[in-house]
């Protein structure tokens, strides 16, 4: 067969399968044409998952009847004034939306302007475009989209069902609310409102914005980022480490307004929550970056969803130090849910969350009255059975106990209970620190909480080039697996800058010279182990810094106090005094939570007292 060019109603079906993938892409579409219009109220209805109905309905400027004709023609577009594609400030700008969803489905376009007496009416249907008609319509522009899909049947198999497809339009209509704080939204499916945002507006609009659309519980579990480099600037809200998601779906990343999916967001993204954030955990974040268009280019793929910028590495810098300096000033704090899991695990028939146990394996550390005064005796003679002897010298704790000053806080005497973590009143099996708060309780875990602190004493310690050593008496030999040894050996002058200094000792065994000092007395043989574990998941792509941080989390675990040491009262307390002032010592080094506040409120109610 020759060549021969297309029917255009073929090529425009053809062109509508980038675009118009499925209801929620027409919704987009849609949406973004009438916010580039400037519309202050968007109502979008659907029927069928917008399968049957797709109706958009908006306030904005409105098209006259010569510009209804244009508008459903392709690569006709306003949006390109000067037929420049680098400095593009609107939503939309390749003119494919309509004429591509004309092309598949059946389409009428309502509209009206300010100085206009009436509105016009346009109808395309598979293709076909019929003349412009008078028609009744306030300002504004209403678009109706029904039997989506009637001109390609074939793509109406791959469509999901009307719940699945409601779903996505609300997703996409919930980003593009995210983005438009000053704008109202509706979404309805048959008689019932799905989604109704009102517009936000003063200095907390896009707080509150985010707040309507994640929900509360999203808003008291996150702290703002505001940073800004090089004519870049990021805002948005964070989700702390200890509030996080199976998947990334509850991740939102947006772009001069425009919400997209960019690897290489999501990747600094996930670098900022280096550390923090258990494995197979994603945070729950809300970001939006404010770019100079020169420098990204949206024009990538028709669906506008990916975007390339022309300097990387400035992005990237910027999202990562961002997240660690956002969440560096939000210091100790876990997230309220950690909290909410506790109180379920201890209800009859309550969630236990990540938690874990029941009300009765816990009812009785609570067994005794907890007051804003002094502490009873029953309590009292509870802490007392827990006294340990001083700590090693040289131990971490004593580190800790020395640098903190609490070595001159006696045993017996009475804690102040009005610091955010409380005064330590017991140990509970020898890992747990309990302690009394001014209005509740807080479940410190010893061995999470410590591991953190080591790791941010390390990472200081890096940061300022001052990594103090301990050296062997005797330096201890450690038999590997031969691959290991050699992937240690490799890595040594990269261990030398965290203050583990190891030199390669024949086949499949190392030699440990220096150990940090911050790690005291620790097993060398295991941390090894551990370490060479960690090195075999690096690949080149990793950077020095990266390594580094990992390496550190590695040493700190081994470095920590462990579960089952018995602590006295001012080890305890040193350990919360110190968390107070440490970054992100509400998780440990792989995400966990190190404490669990109790109020005495919710207390009570467990026990049916009010």
């Amino acid at each position: 067969m020759p060549i021969r060019l297309l029917p255009e109603v073929l090529v425009n079906q053809i062109a509508a399968g980038e675009v118009v993938e499925r209801p929620s892409a027409v919704v987009k579409e849609l949406v973004e044409n009438a916010l580039d219009a400037g519309a202050s109220r968007v109502e979008v209805t659907i029927r069928d998952g917008g399968k049957a109905l797709i109706s958009v309905r908006d306030d904005g400027r409105g098209m006259a009847a010569d510009e209804l004709a244009l508008a459903v023609l392709r690569h006709a577009t306003s949006k390109l004034p000067d037929d420049d594609l680098v400095h593009i400030r609107s939503l939309g700008f390749r003119g494919e939306a309509l004429p591509s969803i004309g092309a598949v489905a059946r389409l009428t376009i309502t509209s009206r302007t300010a100085d206009s007496d009436e509105a016009w009416s346009i109808t395309v249907e598979g293709g076909r475009v019929a003349e412009p008609q008078p028609a009744a319509q306030a300002q504004g522009t209403l678009v109706e989209v029904s039997d989506l899909f009637f001109a390609t049947p074939a793509r109406l198999k791959f469509l999901k069902t009307a719940r699945s497809e409601s779903g996505q339009v609300q997703d996409h209509l919930r980003r593009l609310a995210m983005a438009a704080p000053e704008v109202a939204f509706t979404l309805r499916d048959e008689n019932r409102d799905l989604l109704k945002l009102p517009a936000c507006t003063g200095a907390e609009a896009q707080k509150d914005r985010l707040a309507a659309v994640l929900g509360r519980e999203f808003r008291d579990n996150a702290v703002p980022i505001d940073a800004q480099r090089e004519g870049l600037h990021l805002t948005g809200l964070i989700g702390l480490p200890t509030y996080h998601r199976a998947a990334t779906t509850s991740q939102y990343l947006f772009v001069n307004g425009r919400a997209v999916r960019d690897r290489l967001l999501l990747g600094a993204l996930k670098g900022g929550y280096e550390d923090m954030i258990p494995r197979g955990r994603y945070p729950a974040v809300a970001l939006f970056l404010d770019v100079d268009p020169e420098a990204v280019d949206v024009n990538v793929h028709p669906a506008k969803a990916e975007v390339r910028f022309r300097d990387n590495a400035a992005v990237r810098g910027l999202l990562v130090a961002g997240v660690r300096q956002a969440l560096d000033a939000s210091g100790f704090r876990a997230a309220s849910t950690v909290s909410t899991a506790t109180l379920g695990a201890f209800r009859p028939g309550g969630g236990g969350g990540n938690t874990g146990g029941s009300r009765a394996d816990f009812a009785h550390l609570f067994a005794q009255p907890y007051r804003n005064d002094a502490p009873s005796q029953a309590v009292a003679e509870q802490a007392a059975a827990f006294q340990a002897p001083p700590p090693v010298p040289g131990s971490p704790l004593a580190v800790a106990a020395a640098t903190l000053g609490a070595a001159a806080l006696p045993a017996e005497a009475a804690p102040n209970e009005d610091y955010p973590l409380g005064a330590a009143r017991a140990q509970v099996h020898s890992t747990y620190i309990v302690a009394q708060t001014g209005d509740g309780v807080v479940i410190v875990d010893q061995h999470a909480a410590h591991e953190r602190l080591v790791l941010e004493r390390m990472k200081k310690a890096l940061a300022g080039g001052n990594v103090a050593r301990q050296a062997l008496l005797l330096p201890e030999v450690v038999e590997l697996d031969p691959a290991a040894a050699d992937r240690l050996a490799d890595r040594s002058h990269e261990l030398a800058e965290l203050g583990l200094v190891i030199e390669a000792f024949g086949h499949g065994a190392v030699v440990v010279r220096e150990t940090p000092a911050l790690l005291g007395h620790t097993d060398c043989a295991g941390l090894l182990r551990d370490l060479a574990d960690e090195l075999e998941s690096w690949d080149s792509t990793h950077g020095l810094q990266e390594k580094l941080d990992a390496v550190c989390g590695t040493m700190a675990c081994h470095g920590s106090v462990r579960a089952g040491r018995t602590l006295n009262m001012a080890e305890m307390n040193a350990l919360l005094r110190e968390m107070e002032v440490t970054p992100h010592s509400g998780q440990c080094n792989h995400g966990r939570p190190t404490y669990v506040e109790l109020k005495l409120s919710d207390i009570e109610r467990l026990f049916a007292r009010r």
